[in-house]
């Protein structure tokens, strides 16, 4: 059980990561109208990608160390 909780909170983080890291990525490069929140606020953008990109790492290495 907590492999697939590890596996799961992974998956999760990889794609809000990916949600919100492109948002700020096109609301930077000025392609607001295909970004997913239109770009909405660059703080929230990169404290979010920041915090997902932290919670995935925790979570691949508790997972490396139950194997």
């Amino acid at each position: 059980m907590p492999k697939a909780l590890c596996l799961t909170a992974l998956v999760i983080s990889i794609l809000v990561f990916l949600l919100f890291f492109s948002d700020l990525v096109l609301g930077q490069i000025g392609m607001e109208s295909v970004a997913p929140f239109r770009g909405f606020n660059f703080w929230i953008d990169l404290v979010f990608s920041i915090s997902a990109a932290l919670i995935a790492w925790l979570s691949f290495t508790t997972f490396r160390e139950q194997i």
